[in-house]
């Protein structure tokens, strides 16, 4: 007799193996500290090409340091990629850029929406870049979009940004102080994340023209224990079944800081996420730290992409992408 499948079984998450995929981009050094990752794609819809955003870092110390530099690049396939546009955090006066997302507008033109820290206060932001072609991006003409005071949270950043019904959604990390710390005790390092004196949630805010950004507050947050206690930030979303599936960083405490894992969570709003992964993360990298994060999500035709950072042997960090629809 033929086995059967169980019906009432849907948006299965897929699984694999993190070091079967292609490395898109290898680190500029070895060892913990030298990572390239935090990727965001989208496609052209001009000629159905695809560009991937990603920050380059540095270990503390290693001057330019940090979160030196952000790098688009544009591919036809997905898996090989050609250098466009390069932007250096001494533009934006920062210590730090991180995750930045990339998008499409009606009219032909891109915009780019960069998380950096504010060289103001140490808290994290989200600003906005318009530009003709995503070569032409100008760090000189960045707009405030979301703000650490104008949100009332100690950083807002790593946004994931994409258009439903005409609106524009961005879900982003943001940060809730823990304690009585102070402020010079959470920002004095410009990374109130790795202080362990807060908590790292995700938020949402939409727009109906993608410069005006109306904050809606938490969608998501870690858990009570275990192993996402400390950070649950959703870094990409898509449709499935009649669901929103969103996966997300998780870790455990300050320790696992820049380290984090894999979980996953579905959602019928956008609004309510509920937590699938809540006794460990959704896949394993047996490599160093075991980092798996900052996972991207594209469908392009009848193909499924996934791009994501993780560790290697030497406990840099590389990026890479699998095609998870064969």
């Amino acid at each position: 007799m033929m086995p059967f499948a169980f019906t009432r079984r849907w948006a299965d998450a897929f699984q694999f193996d993190p070091n079967d995929g292609t490395v898109v981009v290898s680190p500029v050094g070895e060892g913990k500290g030298y990572w390239v990752g935090a990727p965001s794609v989208t496609t052209d819809p001009q000629d159905g090409s695809i560009y991937l955003v990603y920050r380059v870092r540095r270990p503390r110390g290693v001057e330019p340091d940090r979160g030196a530099e952000i790098h688009i690049i544009r591919s036809e396939d997905g898996i090989s990629f050609e250098p466009v546009w390069t932007g250096h955090k001494a533009a934006l006066n920062t210590t730090s850029i991180e995750r930045c997302a990339l998008a499409a507008q009606d009219d032909g033109s891109w915009v780019m929406y960069p998380s950096y820290v504010d060289p103001v206060d140490g808290r994290w932001r989200t600003d906005r870049i318009s530009a003709a072609t995503p070569a032409d991006f100008d760090f000189s003409k960045v707009e405030p979009i979301l703000t650490a005071a104008g949100t009332n949270t100690e950083g807002v950043k790593d946004p994931f940004v994409f258009r439903l019904a005409g609106l524009w959604h961005m879900i982003v990390s943001y940060a809730t102080a823990e304690g009585d710390a102070s402020a010079a005790e959470m920002h004095g390092t410009n990374d109130a994340y790795n202080t362990g004196l807060i908590k790292s949630r995700t938020g949402l805010a939409t727009s109906e023209d993608g410069l005006d950004w109306q904050w809606e507050g938490e969608i998501f947050g870690p858990s009570e224990a275990g192993w996402d206690c400390y950070c649950s930030r959703i870094g990409t979303v898509w449709r499935e079944d009649g669901l929103w599936l969103g996966l997300y960083d998780g870790s455990a405490s300050v320790e696992e800081n820049y380290e984090e894992r894999v979980g996953l969570a579905y959602s019928s709003d956008l609004r309510h996420w509920h937590r699938v992964t809540r006794s460990g993360p959704l896949m394993h990298q047996p490599h160093a730290s075991g980092a798996l994060r900052y996972f991207d999500v594209l469908d392009v035709g009848d193909r499924r992409l996934v791009y994501f950072e993780t560790a290697r042997a030497d406990g840099s960090h590389d990026l890479r992408v699998v095609d998870v629809s064969a």
